[in-house]
């Protein structure tokens, strides 16, 4: 059955790395490789960037319970790995990643403009994140100098858990003071990101230039030619779209027409 029309979009939530700032989501995926490494373990860049967008001590244990990895581990340190050396592994990311965040706080081109087209609009604009409290309070103030500070931001310790669970969604809804969910559009990098929008039963928006899915600095990604570009840009939003993201956009600097073509549906009582 068509909803009641809920009006306009009235909130977004994005995502931080990769999404509006560190293009390429580039320190967390490094600062993995390294946790590894420290312990014997080599783990590739594509590797870790698999469960990326998860809170990060979720994200090392899935990469622990990945075959090969699993593998490398037992014959690296004698045994196989344990919640023990997941809790180790967290406790070492994190000194790791406070320390590289600033190296990757570039706000991403493109997102001071979109979100204060949003805000012109009247469109309230929150955030969730893999990264803690602590690390957001690194980041947060460096991307505020930049021109970029949402209303809200919630991590995953502030709920009773992280993506792909719907949690971090409702506590922005809650307080920017939204609703329903279906007048709300998530904006993330990852499959995770997509799994926290849908799960949330909100609009779901992938961003595939910048993100986690390319995994390419600004620089980087500029100097590739372009049909090179293009074919990696085409199988990524295959897989995006096949992972149930309802639109793909290279980047935030294109959201403003998709914000536009979501009115136009729920004007027409669709929901997400």
């Amino acid at each position: 059955m068509p909803m009641r029309n809920v009006g306009n979009v009235r909130a977004v939530i994005f995502d931080w790395a990769g999404t509006m700032v560190d293009h390429g989501c580039l320190a967390p995926a490094m600062v993995f490789v390294a946790g590894f490494a420290a312990r014997g373990v080599t783990i590739s860049l594509e590797e870790a960037r698999i469960p990326m967008g998860k809170y990060k001590r979720d994200h090392i244990a899935e990469l622990l319970v990945m075959p090969e990895i699993a593998e490398r581990w037992r014959a690296a340190n004698g045994a196989a790995p344990t919640e023990a050396d997941v809790d180790a592994l967290f406790a070492d990311f994190i000194p790791r990643q406070e320390a590289a965040l600033l190296d990757y706080a570039d706000v991403i081109p493109g997102v001071v403009e979109t979100v204060d087209a949003l805000r012109a609009r009247g469109i309230r604009i929150g955030s969730t994140t893999g990264y803690t409290s602590a690390m957001m309070a690194i980041l947060a103030p460096r991307a505020a100098a930049q021109g970029y500070a949402p209303d809200c931001m919630i991590t995953p310790e502030m709920t009773v858990g992280g993506r792909p669970a719907p949690w971090m969604c409702y506590a922005n809804a809650l307080q920017l003071g939204v609703y329903p969910m279906a007048a709300m559009v998530k904006v993330g990098d990852t499959l995770a990101d997509i799994d926290e929008g849908l799960n949330a039963g909100m609009w779901t928006v992938a961003v595939m230039r910048t993100g986690n899915e390319l995994g390419l600095s600004h620089a980087d990604t500029a100097a590739l030619p372009a049909a090179d570009l293009r074919a990696r840009l085409d199988a990524i939003a295959t897989r995006l779209l096949a992972a149930g993201a309802h639109y793909v956009i290279d980047g935030v600097g294109d959201l403003m027409p998709v914000i536009d073509h979501i009115n136009a549906r729920l004007a027409a009582g669709e929901k997400p």
